[in-house]
């Protein structure tokens, strides 16, 4: 990023301003702008996560638009005529980034062994590999040798697709203060109907919805320095939150680099993110992957020998370095919606609890991102995503046991909490946590362990209209 570097000066302001508040009788100033400058109007329709930033140019907003365009293309197998949309798969698991990212919002779980699981993954791997010798504490991994990096349940005519994701769940009651009670289901995962064999003994899953859009361009300028400035992995304040920088390396730089993007930040750009999006869920081939052939694996003969798209127009890739830059373009601008009901009283009761339950240990309010030149949309914007970005120990019951980069199999990276409440609206549920189990804010609460076992236990505990003003709180954002 063309960074101008803070003064001392500025440094020292900015701690001040993003500085937890103690204040809980009114709202902050520019509390409503969660995105700053950048922060649009809440529409009340399905599109209120498909705005571009609200202090984008009018020139960069057809690139916007064009950038909307390639995300919502429908891409179709090769060989075929319209060849600035061939080359899907041969095994996919959608034909459009929207197709996952409904309406750019969350995507959620099958509904039952009927519905589709298109905007959920498996991610595989297997024990094994050599870690960057620039990385510490990394953990090494190998594609699993059949299926490689992912499930595809999706794939081309005459090619057979990997698995089929089948989902049980089990209930459980957890009592809650004020004789209240939530229900918590809890999934069993297995893969069917296998078209190439049987996995490896020791093959790792990780079921994984997608995340929302919004707001990735501001999550990519807040400064590394500030970032890393929060994690503790030693607990050296005692206050038992131990959050850790995850660190991977770089494709596109060939260097290690602070991971950010993906429920493990295992990317660390945008434009990684929409690349390895392209490769391992279309099967589009970019100049970051160029594999005609996605995530086929060489035991998977027929489809490495399939046709593919890739073409000298496309830069020897079947979507080129324009339309991806285009499709980051688009990712970057993707907008937050204002806040609402910030001055609310239940709404300012819910903050405090919030604050003094300890949730912003992970969930950090403000940040201040880079000031960048030429890159007004998120340059010095005050903003509130409610994450510190580091990775952190949810303990067992939220655990997929796959490490990935520096994140063992319990740690997974603080998702920001914008846009929760708007959920509903965009995405048509309210499912929660990386595969969607919870159903609800409060099940997603209860979730929670490891380091946010105390936050969890405090939420059972507390007087019931304390969290009933803790989750109005959360529906605000």
């Amino acid at each position: 990023m063309p960074v101008i570097p803070r003064t001392q000066a500025e440094a020292e302001r900015i701690l001040q301003v993003i500085a937890p508040t103690t204040d809980f009788e009114k709202a902050e100033q520019f509390e409503s702008n969660s995105a700053g400058s950048a922060t649009v109007r809440v529409i009340n329709t399905a599109d209120a996560f498909s705005l571009p930033s609200d202090n984008i140019s009018f020139e960069k907003e057809l690139d916007f638009k064009v950038g909307n365009g390639l995300f919502r293309k429908l891409w179709v197998s090769a060989p075929s005529s319209t060849l600035a949309s061939d080359g899907l798969g041969p095994l996919f698991n959608a034909r459009s980034c929207q197709r996952c990212h409904l309406k750019d919002g969350r995507g959620h779980p099958p509904d039952g062994p009927h519905d589709s699981a298109t905007s959920m993954l498996m991610r595989i791997s297997v024990p094994g590999g050599v870690a960057p010798q620039e990385i510490a504490d990394y953990i090494a991994t190998l594609p699993e040798p059949t299926y490689g990096t992912q499930i595809q349940d999706a794939s081309v005519a005459d090619i057979p697709a990997e698995a089929k994701i089948q989902i049980t769940y089990t209930e459980q009651t957890i009592a809650l203060s004020g004789g209240k009670t939530a229900t918590l289901r809890r999934p069993d995962y297995a893969l069917t109907d296998l078209g190439y064999g049987d996995l490896h003994p020791d093959v790792m899953v990780s079921p994984r919805i997608a995340p929302q859009m919004i707001g990735l361009g501001q999550l990519d300028a807040i400064p590394a320095a500030d970032i890393l400035a929060r994690a503790d992995p030693d607990d050296a304040d005692g206050d038992g939150i131990s959050g850790r920088a995850q660190i991977v390396m770089s494709s596109r730089y060939g260097a290690p680099m602070l991971g950010r993007f993906g429920l493990k930040a295992g990317q660390p750009s945008i434009w990684e993110q929409s690349a390895s999006a392209f490769a391992g869920d279309i099967g589009i081939s970019t100049t970051l992957h160029p594999s005609g052939f996605g995530d086929c694996t060489q035991a998977q003969t027929k489809c490495r020998t399939a046709p593919n798209g890739n073409t000298a127009a496309h830069d020897d890739a079947e979507i080129g370095d324009m339309g991806l830059e285009l499709v980051s373009f688009y990712s970057t601008n993707l907008a937050v919606p204002a806040r609402r009901d910030v001055s609310d009283p239940q709404v300012l009761r819910g903050k405090q609890v919030f604050y003094e339950t300890g949730c912003i240990a992970c969930h950090t309010p403000k940040h201040v991102t880079h000031r960048l030149e030429g890159q007004p949309e998120q340059s010095f914007q005050l903003i509130w995503p409610y994450t510190d970005m580091l990775l952190h120990d949810m303990g067992p019951d939220l655990a997929d046991n796959r490490p990935e980069g520096r994140a063992t199999g319990q740690e997974w990276r603080t998702p920001p909490l914008w846009g929760v409440g708007l959920t509903e609206q965009v995405s048509g549920h309210t499912f929660f946590l990386h595969d969607g189990r919870a159903r609800n804010l409060l099940e997603a609460v209860l979730w929670h362990g490891g380091e946010a076992e105390a936050q969890k236990q405090s939420v059972i505990d507390m007087d019931p209209p304390d969290r009933a003003a803790l989750l109005r709180f959360l529906e605000s954002l």
